[in-house]
């Protein structure tokens, strides 16, 4: 059986800076019948688990360190970990500062740009995509012709870069130079809200770099 992504949404809250907003977050799982990854572990560990259900979980892969993507990364892998296997946490090393905001001393395994996930025989490709954090990673899997973009890319533009951490510039050279160069027709599957595609959003660069964000 060949890999598919399931979708979960749950609801909680993001604060940094000294702020803190009610948001809702999209949950990605990629794989079949028997194995999964999960994209992002916000808000709610054992509805993500029960969605898992009793498939063994892979990797908990982590788009940014931001504390509404991964307040339950920790508690999630220890839930699906059994004493012969313990699940990782995947981060990109230039986001450590970020999750020890959150989750002091905890330990994750790096991604690297260029590394590749492979799951239910599908591969997800990691790419390095800062600018709304340092280490802000997006996945595309080409099979499935879908790129998952964290808080990089969104419908209507990039994402939010007026806090601590982040880079209009960065995040500019991340879409222009990584996601934008995708086929048009691959589905961006995002952080936040609604799909959107490479080539519908392609057009609008010139104008979200006039406005500045």
């Amino acid at each position: 059986m060949s890999a598919r992504i399931e979708h979960l949404s749950t609801s909680g809250t993001f604060t940094l800076d000294g702020q803190s907003f009610e948001v809702d977050n999209n949950v990605w799982i990629v794989g079949d019948d028997s194995e999964v990854v999960v994209l992002d572990a916000p808000h709610d560990a054992e509805a993500i688990a029960a969605a898992v259900g009793d498939r063994l979980l892979l990797a908990v892969a982590c788009t940014h360190a931001h504390d509404d993507h991964v307040r339950e990364a920790p508690r999630l892998a220890e839930r699906c970990s059994t004493a012969e296997r313990r699940v990782p946490v995947l981060l990109h090393p230039a986001d450590r500062e970020v999750w020890e905001l959150t989750h002091p001393g905890v330990p994750t395994t790096d991604l690297a740009h260029g590394a590749v996930l492979t799951v239910a025989g599908t591969d997800l490709h990691v790419l390095h995509t800062p600018g709304h954090t340092p280490g802000a990673v997006s996945f595309y899997a080409p099979e499935l012709a879908t790129v998952f973009t964290g808080d990089t890319l969104f419908k209507g533009g990039p994402g939010a870069t007026g806090r601590s951490f982040s880079s209009f510039p960065t995040i500019v050279d991340s879409i222009r130079d990584v996601l934008l160069q995708l086929p048009a027709d691959t589905r961006v599957h995002t952080g936040h809200g609604e799909d959107t595609t490479i080539g519908d959003e392609a057009p609008h660069l010139a104008e979200w770099i006039a406005r500045g964000r």
